[in-house]
């Protein structure tokens, strides 16, 4: 196992993120994973002895089981807290009330608290906000952050889902007032959605922010078992959980690809299309997720996988992204200041 540096930060996470979204199976998350306490630890045992120091959980993963079972295994197995780095969330809704959804002031506050309990730890290595709340002022959530790292319940705040000149108005207000800066951003990326190669990873790259995708095989769309013949696959979270959003076509014609070079290195399309999003410019850690002990080893063994210049050309002809303005126009006009 790999480890980069997070960001502009000292702190070294595994270039695999171990995410809990399995965890529990409560409400809609049922659809995607149901793993119980023994489960749990099993995959934890794995998951640490494979080398994998960065684990993310969210509050809103089975409404807060996650987190219950995550803590509840650190405990049962007795790790090291001090070599874990430990992320979740907040902004999701935790409840009927009122103020129990957002990033208000008053809903990040309790929200930690409420975290920490379920967790059973003292402290939160990584807070995400997990979305954008449209209805709280940038400035109340960004003080709210730089205040909760103040009281030690956190560690660093970082950014999941939020478009990137909110990203920028949020660095512009902290670096204004002198408070703690985002250092990292969760986000969709696959070789099925390379949509945050448009404008996110440039500004993360601009603002020497860790990059963390979520989502690397798109909901398990790319994980080999859905072809054109076989678009309904039993027991997979995609048959009953179609998230996220894909264009389907274009990804089959990925799938034949990924698998044609699966062959050449002995793995799954799953482990390429895993390597392959652990490749590209700016991926700090790429976030991995498993129902099962078997792929559990399937996705870490996607580590010891480098494609070669042939294969990522091959790869990136069948997934690049159509050309958009301005940034086509960004291309153009750039020619004329190369150095020949």
């Amino acid at each position: 196992m790999k480890y980069n540096f997070l960001g502009n930060t000292g702190l070294l996470v595994s270039e695999i993120c171990f995410g809990t979204m399995t965890f529990g199976g409560t409400g809609i998350w049922e659809n995607i994973g149901k793993a119980q306490q023994s489960e749990v630890n099993e995959l934890m045992k794995v998951v640490v002895d494979s080398g994998i120091n960065f684990i993310d959980t969210a509050n809103v993963y089975s409404y807060g089981e996650s987190e219950k079972l995550l803590g509840q295994s650190i405990k049962d197995l007795g790790f090291n807290r001090n070599e874990l780095v430990i992320a979740t969330k907040v902004r999701g809704r935790m409840g009927e009330g009122k103020n129990a959804v957002g990033l208000s002031r008053y809903h990040i506050f309790y929200s930690v608290d409420d975290s920490l309990q379920r967790l059973q730890l003292d402290h939160i290595d990584i807070l995400y906000v997990h979305g954008f709340d449209p209805k709280t002022p940038v400035e109340e959530t960004m003080r709210a952050l730089n205040d909760i790292v103040l009281t030690g319940k956190v560690r660093y705040i970082a950014i999941c889902n939020w478009p990137a000149w909110v990203v920028m108005k949020a660095i512009g207000i902290c670096k204004l007032h002198g408070w703690n800066q985002f250092v990292g951003m969760q986000y969709f990326y696959s070789l099925a959605g390379r949509d945050i190669e448009r404008e996110i990873l440039p500004l993360a790259a601009d603002q020497n922010l860790a990059m963390m995708p979520w989502s690397p095989l798109a909901g398990g769309f790319l994980g080999g078992k859905y072809t054109r013949d076989n678009e309904k696959v039993e027991g997979s979270r995609r048959t009953t959980f179609d998230f996220p959003p894909i264009n389907k076509e274009k990804t089959y014609d990925i799938i034949d690809v990924i698998t044609e070079v699966g062959k050449q290195h002995n793995v799954s399309p799953a482990a390429i299309a895993l390597a392959w999003v652990r490749q590209q410019p700016g991926v700090t850690s790429t976030i991995i997720g498993a129902k099962t002990i078997e792929q559990l080893n399937d996705n870490i063994k996607s580590t010891e996988v480098t494609l070669a210049e042939d294969d990522l050309k091959k790869i990136d002809e069948v997934s690049a992204l159509p050309k958009e303005y301005p940034g086509w126009m960004v291309e153009r006009q750039s020619a004329d200041r190369e150095l020949k």
